[in-house]
């Protein structure tokens, strides 16, 4: 693998800032002043990205900011990539865009869902996308965001079934799932395989929990009867709630225990969500209608200098560090150790180790972590992707850029550019969803793929076992 050192020499636009524990965010800036070379809108940008990232495929979507989140199958031999399609303003697709990698250096679109009546539909439409399996069939859940003034402002996500790709005449809604009592959809979702076998959403929604939704139930009994259970969100400072904004459920191996890592009002919380019910324990129930909430707080990340509200949060394979990140314009990914708070040695973890950023001016958003590896969807400078293998240390090993625009200029500045990532395991194939230049997969010499194995940690990533348990055992 290209070392740091070999990337950065020859070039005046490498960009990167770590800083270590009590490093303030002035300091980051300062640490990253040298980056200011980058380009974006009428600057010139040589070079786009490090020597080491080989770009295979770009297919432009279309409209500017009409893109959103992105998910690639784990499974070479079923080729395919899901990208959320939202409306920003007044243009844009609601919906999923279906990609086949058959040809990674030939990608290309193959199916486009739409929700019906899409004039009538208000903003924003589809954000986040997973897949699932359950029972040798392939499903697709788009997450869904509709506004007031228009039709489904309760319905939070469509179910897709995608088993006969690539034949896309085969493709079909399975479900719809709605949460009337909380309308304005589900901004972020996830999808879990469960040591309890069942296959689980965790859904984002305007309230102060986050929903858990058998999927099992849902495409096989109906949405109605899938609900679960409810992961609470601790009350803030002021003694109210809000919400979630975004989370990683991963298996434990250590506990033998499934844990949820949320980001919310006040910061970043994990919980023991071993005892999500299965449908007989549901039934066996005397309270059915009432989904489970009781779940164990194991530890939370709160009081954090400018952390008021966390965003994303994932953990490592081992579940002791954990990248968080916070949406606002100057903050870098933030590098946490949960030991002190998962041994009890603290109230709540209040500082991190470390902090990350590929220019200081703008915005990481979305991240997935390969241990040692997290590879990051970074807005106005596009994919880029650190080792945090000295978790105190964290150093930038490869990037390319793939929006070269301005700023967005309508409402948030750093709206724009690379939305979202994910990585296949199998053999290392990396995706981006940019918000206007559209798809995008590479290759990163050296990442052949990823397996706990190869890096003596446990297999857990947010690539699922769908047939055999968590952690791959």
């Amino acid at each position: 693998m290209t070392t740091t050192s070999e990337i950065r020499s020859g070039r005046s636009l490498w960009r990167r800032a770590c800083v270590s524990v009590g490093v303030s965010l002035a300091l980051v800036a300062g640490g990253a002043a040298a980056a200011s070379a980058q380009g974006h809108g009428d600057q010139a940008h040589e070079p786009r990205g490090s020597d080491n990232i080989e770009v295979l495929s770009h297919v432009p979507l279309g409209p500017r900011l009409s893109v959103s989140d992105i998910e690639l199958e784990q499974e070479v031999d079923r080729p395919f990539a899901y990208v959320g399609r939202m409306q920003y303003g007044e243009r844009g697709p609601k919906g999923t865009d279906i990609i086949s990698l058959a040809d990674p250096e030939n990608a290309r679109v193959i199916y486009r869902w739409r929700i019906e009546n899409q004039e009538l539909h208000q903003p924003t439409g589809g954000m986040d996308v997973k897949y699932f399996k359950w029972k040798d069939r392939y499903y697709v859940v788009q997450s869904l965001q509709f506004g007031q003034g228009g039709p489904d402002t309760d319905l939070g996500a469509v179910i897709l079934d995608v088993t006969s790709l690539p034949d896309t005449s085969g493709v079909e809604e399975a479900a719809r799932v709605r949460a009337p009592e909380y309308p304005g959809g589900f901004h972020n979702i996830f999808v879990y395989k469960h040591s309890n076998g069942r296959v689980y959403l965790f859904a984002t929604l305007n309230g102060p929990y986050a929903h858990v939704y058998d999927l099992g139930t849902a495409v096989e009994e109906g949405p109605e009867e899938a609900l679960a259970a409810r992961v609470p969100l601790p009350r803030d400072q002021s003694g109210g709630y809000s919400g979630y904004h975004d989370f990683y459920v991963g298996y434990h191996p250590a506990t033998g225990t499934d844990r949820f890592y949320g980001g919310g009002t006040g910061g970043y919380y994990v919980y023991d969500v071993t005892g999500v019910p299965t449908p007989e324990e549901r039934e066996a129930r005397p309270d059915t209608a009432a989904p489970t909430e009781d779940f164990e707080l194991l530890t939370s990340l709160t009081g954090i200098s400018g952390v008021r509200w966390g965003h994303t949060f994932t953990p490592g394979p081992r579940g002791r560090y954990a990248v968080g990140e916070t949406e606002y314009q100057y903050a870098p990914l933030r590098i946490f150790d949960l030991k002190p708070g998962l041994d009890g040695e603290v109230e709540t973890i209040s500082s991190p180790i470390a902090a990350w950023t590929a220019d200081w001016r703008h915005l990481p958003h979305n991240h997935e972590v390969r241990w040692p590896l997290v590879f990051v969807s970074h807005y106005l400078d596009g994919l880029q992707i650190f080792t945090m293998a000295d978790p105190e240390n964290p150093k930038t090993v490869g990037w390319y850029d793939t929006y070269l625009g301005p700023p967005n200029t309508d409402r948030y500045s750093q709206f724009n550019g690379a939305f979202g990532v994910d990585v296949r395991n199998e053999d290392g194939l990396i995706v981006i969803s940019d918000m206007t230049t559209g798809f995008w997969a590479f290759r990163m010499e050296g990442f052949q793929g990823w397996s706990g194995a190869e890096h003596g940690v446990p297999d857990v990533s947010s690539a699922q076992h769908w047939e055999g348990v968590p952690g791959g055992g």
